[in-house]
């Protein structure tokens, strides 16, 4: 396994009409990443493209350092901000696409980090083989590194199937591995562990103002400050809400919390999720996919567990202090 250290080889394509490119940049040194992101930044600036890079604080900075006068001409996030939930790094990677229509977006997006947790990491996978689905015919280059040292080798195994392309030696090469998203995604859905002590509230139509004010008077009880207590009054006001219209009509609400303050709440109820996508993207307002409430929930929270089943839906929304 190469340690990417040479990405400058990548072959991007160019021209209105290229096709989507997804490749993962293998890494074992800080040396090396900055060789490889280095690079590929480098490659799209002298093209005259549009360029943002998204990665954890710590790779921002040696690549700002690294660019010299040339970073001002790059669009930076802090991953561990912009994508604390991983279903908020989607809408980002194309509203940046957006933004430059008509042109091959640049994108550097390092979405798991050895710091996530197993959970956060679950999204963050089906995040990466959603990409594949949400920009599929569009004139892009998504480039996502991998830390092969600090990472679990099950989450190097996982990349090799979430992107097309994988960087070895410095070249792009085909991924054998490569698997249809929707497989990946069903593979994500590991069975959610059973909260030791959990509030239980069924609601049903005409009730949602009843869901509000227990949530409202549970919340009081947490760790969350007041700011935090209405983000998850309102995130729990969508997802009971999109129950009652496409659920079913009715549901169950479970509230918890860690060991370390974080508020947990989950909805189920006889909805099913369509479009995987939903949520992840931001809604038009002219959008007749739906997808608004999801896509605020997404958010308004540090973290959104989906589980769709052919029983029905499930969703863990967490909110931390």
């Amino acid at each position: 396994m190469g340690d990417g250290s040479t990405a400058t080889e990548l072959a991007v394509p160019t021209g209105d009409t290229a096709a989507f490119v997804h490749p993962a940049l293998f890494y074992r040194t800080l040396d090396a990443y900055v060789a490889g992101v280095g690079g590929f930044v480098r490659g799209a600036l002298e093209a005259e493209e549009p360029v943002f890079v998204a990665v954890p604080g710590d790779h921002l900075a040696a690549l700002r350092d690294s660019l010299g006068d040339t970073a001002g001409g790059v669009d930076f996030a802090d991953m561990t901000q912009l994508g604390v939930n991983p279903g908020r790094i989607l809408s980002a990677l194309q509203g940046f696409a957006d933004q430059h229509e008509g042109r091959p977006a640049r994108i550097v997006g390092e979405p798991i980090w050895p710091a996530r947790t197993h959970t956060e990491i679950l999204e963050a996978t089906r995040h990466e083989a959603l990409i594949n689905t949400a920009f599929a015919g569009r004139a892009a280059t998504i480039l996502c590194p991998y830390d092969v040292i600090g990472l679990p080798e099950a989450v190097v195994r996982d990349a090799r199937r979430t992107h097309p392309t994988l960087i070895v030696d410095g070249r792009d090469l085909p991924s054998p591995a490569y698997t249809d998203p929707a497989i990946v995604c069903a593979d994500c859905d590991e069975p959610l562990p059973e909260p030791a002590d959990a509030s239980s509230l069924s609601y049903a139509q005409g009730q949602l103002g009843l869901v509000r004010e227990h949530v409202e008077q549970w919340s009081t009880g947490t760790r969350l400050d007041r700011a935090r207590r209405n983000d998850l009054v309102l995130a729990i006001s969508e997802a009971t809400a999109n129950s009652i219209a496409h659920g079913g009509g009715s549901g169950t609400l479970r509230l918890w919390t860690t060991q370390t303050g974080t508020a947990i709440a989950e909805v189920s109820d006889n909805g099913h999720l369509r479009n995987p996508l939903a949520g992840r993207r931001r809604p038009s307002i002219t959008s007749a996919d739906g997808g608004r409430g999801l896509w605020m929930i997404h958010h308004l929270c540090d973290l959104v567990e989906i589980r769709a089943t052919e029983t029905g839906l499930t969703l863990r929304l967490h909110i931390t202090p």
